[in-house]
């Protein structure tokens, strides 16, 4: 048994990162190393988080020759697009979802424990509590977590779900309302092995090149139907419906006594609290309320 942390992540969310770090080397002991796949452009700014147990990871020695990030002239180079010769233009938010997946189906380790840029670790975690003691994947699903989202999210979530069984074939339900995606998930590595080789059989074409050829898309809920759905939960995971995380979904910036408040209401297995980077709140308070100044 053995587990890796990866991390998909981009300049916007740097110092979100950066802290995210510095919270694993504070808190997090057990893993073998922690990865941090970016963007071509991005590795510079990253390479300064490297350690002994940290690398920084180019995508495109993950991604074939034909996808390639350029500056988007649309916000004046400040961010990327994708151009791919075998689909459709792609944005950040896809190519870190084929980051993860990519990464999943080469990496030795037993368990891959995903972690978003915007996570920090308030408390102190081996990572072994990422798996039973015989060696099972927990493995995060909630029963009606689709119709739990925000409102203007579940149409998504639905596509999302509905494109994830059509490209590991199947046909009923069509989608489902359980809820997959966390910003603190764990996989076994061997189901991520066996989901691309499903993609691949019901596609006929590399999984890669069939992912990459959509932009619905949901690297959790597709490895969620097919842990579930196809391989069998209990084959390498052990379900939970009991997230890792205390999470901030909302829109509105905390400030520093609602944030003290929502960690507060913390429950014990929530090892780890995300606050969303679209909300705005500042990256120095959540540093504070971590404990991690200085």
């Amino acid at each position: 048994m053995s587990q890796v942390i990866v991390t998909s992540s981009y300049r916007g969310d740097f110092e979100r990162c950066r802290l995210l770090c510095d919270s694993i080397d504070a808190r997090v002991t057990g893993h073998s190393r922690h990865i941090i796949a970016v963007e071509a452009r991005d590795v510079a700014m990253f390479k300064v988080l490297e350690g002994s147990k940290r690398e920084i990871v180019d995508e495109r020695d993950l991604f074939p020759w034909w996808l390639r990030a350029v500056p988007d002239l649309t916000h004046r180079g400040r961010r990327s697009i994708w151009l791919s010769l075998k689909g459709p233009i792609m944005h950040g938010w896809h190519t870190q979802q084929l980051r993860r997946i990519v990464l999943g189906s080469r990496l030795r380790e037993t368990t891959m424990v995903t972690v978003d840029s915007d996570v920090v670790f308030l408390r102190p975690v081996h990572t072994s509590q990422f798996e039973t003691a015989s060696g099972k994947t927990y493995f995060y699903r909630k029963p009606g977590g689709v119709a739990e989202a925000l409102p203007q999210y579940r149409d998504e979530h639905r596509r999302w779900s509905k494109k994830a069984g059509e490209l590991l074939g199947i046909e009923t339900p069509p989608h489902t309302d359980t809820g997959y995606i966390y910003n603190l998930v764990t996989w076994a590595t061997d189901s991520v092995r066996d989901m691309n080789a499903r993609i691949e059989a019901v596609s006929g074409k590399d999984a890669f090149r069939t992912l990459a050829a959509t932009r619905i898309l949901s690297e959790c809920t597709i490895f969620g139907r097919f842990v579930e759905e196809v391989e069998g939960v209990t084959k390498r995971h052990e379900e939970t419906n009991e997230p890792f995380a205390a999470t901030y979904w909302d829109h509105e910036r905390l400030d520093e006594a609602a944030l003290d408040r929502f960690v507060s209401a913390m429950r014990p297995k929530e090892i780890a609290l995300g606050v969303q980077s679209f909300t705005g709140t500042d990256t120095g308070l959540i540093r504070r309320v971590a404990g991690l100044e200085g």
